[in-house]
């Protein structure tokens, strides 16, 4: 687009928040360099939750930037209650009020680009390893992608995908998949399983944009697991940040929503299909429950390991569970925060979502709770960490 109608438009980056510092930093590197992606257009970002800026001050940036049509992003891999629920709330919230039109485009999903950006980042782990410890045949190596962790069965097994494009377009000896918190297995259990596996290098990929507690909590459990097994070489990978192949995705998911090929995966989504195990939250309400964390930082509670009893060296994630049992809701108050995002009040909802503008409605807020993750008392998910705990955390 150009003259007129290239001004009006204003590009908005929705990311989750975090508490750390340097997770900030890194995510408002990314929205940094989109702006040469975009130089005719505004480009901001916010957050739904802990940091600042919130989404709708980025929102009210482009505004007072003469935007007059918004064109939104999840700066997200993979599209679970988050992108699906949480940000489309907060942008129908602000449409509404504010009378501005918000074009919502999809998360950045599997794509080649996000598959050769993770190659990068593994083949620089590898090389450094082979440099250290000496070269070692890849068919000797055992790759495990690490994932956020959802109650969205179709996000979680999209790390399955990106493990086996990985392992395949590297002829790995094997490859696993872990998860950083809410479903399972956790890094720690599948750690040792792989453990038992009989290679002798293990490369701990975290498939994460930024750093933070999570990534924090995923290379402490390698350390951990690596203390156990000596003789095993651990090799921990570096997360994707901001390569260049990341930023051409992002650009790629704004330009799809004009093109109009801005087509998120509904055939799989809990929310639209009644997926295996997840039946009861079809139809379920589209709307955001952040608003008690919204632009909280690192002044929130629990926001360091120095001020958690149940912490070391680093976050655990044990601050989710309830004393003696698990939370089902795995609504962390602390600093590892994950959550279950389905919410129920009683009435239907059709989750439209990718599809022309930002779909769903705004919803009331009071006495919503969260749909419990059906699997949350599974013994290698986050109720883990108790048993970690009562056995000591080198046993």
């Amino acid at each position: 687009m150009t003259g007129s109608d290239a001004q009006a438009l204003g590009v908005m980056i929705c990311g989750h928040g975090s508490r750390s510092g340097p997770a900030v930093a890194e995510f408002a590197n990314v929205a940094q360099a989109l702006t040469t992606r975009f130089p005719d257009w505004p480009v901001e970002y916010g957050y739904l939750e802990f940091a600042n800026p919130v989404i709708r001050d980025g929102l009210d940036r482009l505004r007072e930037k003469g935007a007059s049509r918004i064109l939104a992003v999840p700066g997200m891999l993979f599209a679970a209650g988050h992108a699906k629920n949480d940000i489309p709330s907060v942008l129908n919230t602000y449409s509404a009020a504010n009378g501005i039109r918000i074009d919502y485009g999809r998360e950045l999903g599997i794509d080649p680009k996000m598959i050769r950006a993770a190659g990068d980042r593994i083949r620089a782990a590898l090389e450094e390893a082979d440099r250290v410890h000496g070269p070692r045949p890849v068919h000797e190596t055992c790759l495990v992608v690490v994932g956020r962790g959802a109650s969205d069965p179709d996000a979680n097994s999209n790390v399955s995908k990106i493990a086996r494009l990985l392992w395949e377009g590297f002829g790995f000896g094997w490859a696993e998949v872990a998860y950083s918190g809410v479903t399972f297995p956790l890094v720690e259990p599948g750690l040792e399983h792989v453990a038992k596996l009989g290679f002798k290098r293990v490369i701990v990929f975290p498939y994460f944009l930024f750093t933070g507690i999570l990534v924090d909590r995923i290379y402490g459990f390698t350390d951990a697991v690596a203390a156990r097994h000596p003789g095993i070489e651990w090799v921990k990978a570096p997360y994707l940040n901001d390569h260049p192949l990341v930023v051409d995705t992002l650009a790629e998911r704004v330009r799809e929503i004009l093109q109009g090929q801005n087509l998120m995966n509904c055939a799989l989504c809990k929310y639209r299909e009644a997926v295996l195990g997840f039946e009861a939250e079809v139809g379920l309400p589209q709307e955001s429950h952040h608003h008690h964390v919204e632009g909280m930082g690192a002044s929130a509670p629990g926001s360091s390991v120095a001020d958690c009893a149940l912490c070391d060296t680093f976050c655990t994630g044990e601050c989710r569970l309830a004393e003696g049992g698990h939370d089902h809701h795995y609504h962390d108050h602390a600093h590892g925060h994950d959550h279950a995002h389905g919410h129920h009040h009683g009435h239907s909802h059709d989750h439209g979502h990718g599809h022309g503008h930002h779909h769903g409605h705004d919803h009331a807020h009071d006495d919503h709770h969260h749909h419990p993750y059906p699997h949350a008392d599974h013994p290698l998910g986050p109720v883990s960490v108790l048993s970690r705990r009562k056995a000591g955390p080198d046993t």
